[in-house]
């Protein structure tokens, strides 16, 4: 009857292992990637900073269980497709964009990351 019960308590042992394993992995820390235009235009701050307070609100906690890249592309096309490359080397889960011209310059750097308009 001993060996039965070792036998059991190993078997219950092996199936709860893997389970509590889990349990202890840390949570996977997602990356954004936030392209905007100017840097100094209020309007744009507004918009970021009212994205992280969404995200904070749904429980996206920056430094916690996501990541994000902010980068200002200007006025300047050239730069725009420089900030959209960087972010795009970046691999991160999914890219935000505000205005056309960022959209677009997105759209060129990659067709594999998710991107979401802002507007």
């Amino acid at each position: 009857m001993k060996r039965r019960a070792f036998i059991t308590l190993l078997g219950g042992a092996a199936i709860a292992w893997p389970i509590a394993v889990r349990a202890q992995q840390a949570e996977r820390v997602r990356r954004i990637g936030l392209l905007m235009g100017v840097a100094d235009d209020p309007e744009a701050q507004a918009r970021v900073t009212a994205l992280k307070q969404g995200l904070q609100d749904l429980g996206w906690t920056e430094g916690r269980n996501i990541q994000i890249e902010t980068r200002f592309g200007g006025a300047d096309a050239g730069r725009i497709r420089a900030q959209a490359a960087e972010l795009v080397a970046l691999v991160p889960d999914v890219l935000v964009g505000a205005t056309t011209p960022v959209v677009r310059a997105l759209r060129q750097a990659t067709s594999s990351i998710p991107i979401v308009v802002a507007g």
